[in-house]
C-alpha cells in the first residue's frame, strides 16, 4: 500500500515512503541550517568577531548551504521505488515542449541560479556603493539610492535576457512578431512612458533626490504642497507631506511642472508673516515689538535679521509684514505658528488692537 505510485513526478514515480523520507529532509535540514546558524553566531560573537558586511554574506551562504544538500539528498531519495536515479536524468527531463519552447528542471534550476545570483550581486552593489558614499562628504544617501537603483534595473534586465536565453527563446523572432503590438501599446500607453522617461530622468540628473524637500505648485486644488521624497521608481514617485500623508505623484510633475526644491541652493530662505494693526497705532512701536517677536525664535537667523514693511493701507487697519531667513526646514510652519503667539502676547502686553472687519446696520 505505501509502495503504491501516487503520481510522477519528473522521471520519477512517487509512493507514500517518498512522501515521508522528503518531509524528513525538509524537516532535518530546516532544523540544522538553525543549529548551525545558531552556533556559528554564538562563537562568532563569543570572540568578539563582528559579523557585519562580508562575514555577515558569508556566514549567510554557508548556512544556506544546507538546503543544496538536502536538494540533493532529495533527489536520490527516489530511489526508494526506482531504479538507476541519478541528478543528471531529473535535470534533463523535460516537463513540457512546445513549437517555441521547452521547460525542464534544468531550465527552471537555472532561472533560479540566474535570479538568485542577481540578487546577490545587486545586494553587493549596495553595500559596495553605501561604503563608497559614506567616505565622501560630496556624496549623499539621494546620491546612493540613484547608483543603486539604476544598477539594479541593468541587472534584472540582463537577468531577463539570460532568462530567455536559457530558454532557447529566439529573440529575433519574438521583437518581430512583437513589433506591431509594441506600437498599438506605445500609441495607448503614451502617459505611462512619459513617467518612464521622466523616471530615468530624475534618477540620471539627480536635481531631485530621496530625501529632499520640495514645494510643488502644480496641484489640483492650486494650494503649494511642502513633501519630502521617499522613493523614486520608474513611473512614480512617492512624496510625504508635512501632515504625514504619503502621495504618489506621477514622474512627469517633478520634471515638466514648476518644482520648487529646498534641499538645493542657499542653507537660509526668507519668510514673511502678515499682521494688521489698528489706525493711529503707534507704528514705531509695533515695529519694534514685531522685530522682538521674531528674533526670539531660536531658529530665526541673527545675522539676517528681521524686517518690517508697511505692506498697506487696507480697509480696517495697517497691514504690515515681517520678513526673516531661517533654513528652509521641514517644520517652517511650527515656526511660523511660534512667532505669531509671541507677537500676539507683546500686543496685548502693550494694548495693541489687530482690527477686525466691522460692518454698520442702518435701520
Amino acid at each position: 500500500m505505501f509502495s503504491q505510485t501516487l503520481f510522477h513526478l519528473g522521471p520519477y514515480e512517487v509512493c507514500f515512503w517518498n512522501i515521508i523520507i522528503l518531509a524528513l529532509i525538509v524537516f532535518v535540514s530546516i532544523l540544522l541550517r538553525r543549529v548551525v546558524h545558531r552556533n556559528l553566531k554564538r562563537v562568532l560573537v563569543s570572540n568578539n568577531i563582528q559579523i557585519e558586511g562580508r562575514r555577515a554574506t558569508r556566514l549567510r551562504l554557508l548556512s544556506q548551504s544546507i538546503y543544496l544538500l538536502a536538494a540533493y539528498a532529495a533527489i536520490y531519495s527516489f530511489s526508494v521505488n526506482n531504479e538507476n536515479v541519478s541528478f543528471e536524468d531529473f535535470l534533463t527531463y523535460n516537463l513540457f515542449t512546445t513549437k517555441w519552447l521547452s521547460l525542464s528542471f534544468a531550465h527552471i534550476l537555472g532561472i533560479l541560479l540566474i535570479f538568485t545570483l542577481a540578487r546577490m550581486l545587486v545586494n553587493f552593489i549596495t553595500l559596495y556603493i553605501t561604503r563608497t558614499v559614506k567616505g565622501r562628504t560630496h556624496l549623499d544617501a539621494g546620491t546612493s539610492f540613484i547608483y543603486v537603483t539604476i544598477a539594479k534595473y541593468i541587472i534584472y534586465v540582463v537577468s531577463i535576457f539570460l532568462c530567455l536565453r536559457v530558454l532557447q527563446v529566439d529573440l529575433t523572432l519574438l521583437l518581430g512578431g512583437s513589433a506591431a503590438l509594441l506600437v498599438g501599446l506605445g500609441l495607448g500607453l503614451q502617459d505611462v512612458f512619459r513617467d518612464i522617461f521622466s523616471g530615468f530622468v530624475l534618477l540620471f540628473e539627480g536635481n531631485v533626490k530621496v530625501g529632499d524637500v520640495v514645494e510643488l505648485y502644480s496641484t489640483p486644488d492650486g494650494v503649494p504642497v511642502v513633501a519630502r521624497i521617499i522613493k523614486i521608481n520608474v513611473r512614480t514617485t512617492q512624496i510625504e507631506t508635512r501632515e504625514g500623508n504619503i502621495l504618489i505623484v506621477p514622474n512627469n510633475k517633478l520634471t515638466q511642472d514648476l518644482v520648487e526644491n529646498w534641499s538645493h541652493g542657499s542653507a537660509l530662505s526668507a519668510f514673511i508673516i502678515d499682521v494688521s494693526v489698528e489706525y493711529g497705532t503707534d507704528t514705531e512701536l509695533v515695529k519694534n515689538l514685531l522685530k522682538k517677536a521674531t528674533l526670539s525664535h531660536p531658529k530665526v537667523d541673527k545675522k539676517e535679521g528681521a524686517n518690517v514693511r508697511l505692506k498697506n493701507f487696507g480697509d480696517n487697519g495697517l497691514d504690515l509684514e515681517i520678513i526673516f531667513w531661517a533654513e528652509q526646514t521641514w517644520e517652517v510652519n511650527n515656526v511660523k505658528s511660534d512667532i505669531r503667539f509671541e507677537i500676539d502676547r507683546l500686543f496685548r502686553e502693550y494694548k495693541i488692537v489687530i482690527p477686525y472687519p466691522k460692518r454698520d446696520i442702518v435701520k
